[in-house]
């Protein structure tokens, strides 16, 4: 139990973290990470000789997906009072408020399975092996999602998303 507890606890605010970005709703993502971490410590003995870094993140990305899925034609609601607090507690930058917001705009454009290879490989540090096995997906797959995110993100950053397609059309020519 203590080694489990020493494992998992540490993990806490990262997943925390992912399940805030995902979401993008503070007490939904609390939410999941309390389910997250109860499915874990529920299951612990059933988990393989896998990182449990990964094998947690794949618990809460897989809830994270089932949720969002779930709730894709619902409208989105945030209480005053799940608003983060250090936001009223000083006047933002105007700049790095709109760079900020630009920033969010941009990943919310994203494919979805650009924006999780992005944040697990990115934000969350995860290997490109363990993003692979919390996707179940092929080490080469985020390589590539992973780049083409990255690509994606700078050119709509930079403010060339709007006049350079990403995927350009092609016309005939008589």
């Amino acid at each position: 139990m203590n080694d489990m507890l020493r494992l998992i606890e540490p993990l806490i605010p990262a997943l925390r973290r992912y399940a805030r970005t995902l979401l993008r709703d503070r007490s939904a993502a609390d939410d999941l990470v309390q389910d997250c971490l109860e499915r874990a410590v529920g299951n612990w003995s059933q988990r393989k000789d896998v990182n449990p870094r990964a094998w947690i993140f794949t618990i809460l990305h897989n809830l994270a997906m089932t949720r969002l899925r779930r709730t894709a034609s619902r409208p989105r609601h945030i209480a005053i009072e799940d608003a983060q607090e250090d936001i009223f507690a000083r006047a933002p930058s105007q700049e790095d408020g709109l760079r900020y917001g630009e920033l969010l705009q941009a990943l919310d454009r994203l494919p979805e399975e650009q924006k999780t290879v992005l944040l697990l490989a990115t934000v969350e540090g995860l290997s490109y092996a363990e993003t692979a096995g919390v996707l179940d997906i092929p080490l080469g797959t985020v390589m590539s999602r992973l780049s083409r995110a990255r690509e994606r993100l700078l050119k709509e950053m930079d403010g060339h998303e709007g006049a350079e397609p990403i995927h350009p059309h092609l016309r005939r020519v008589k």
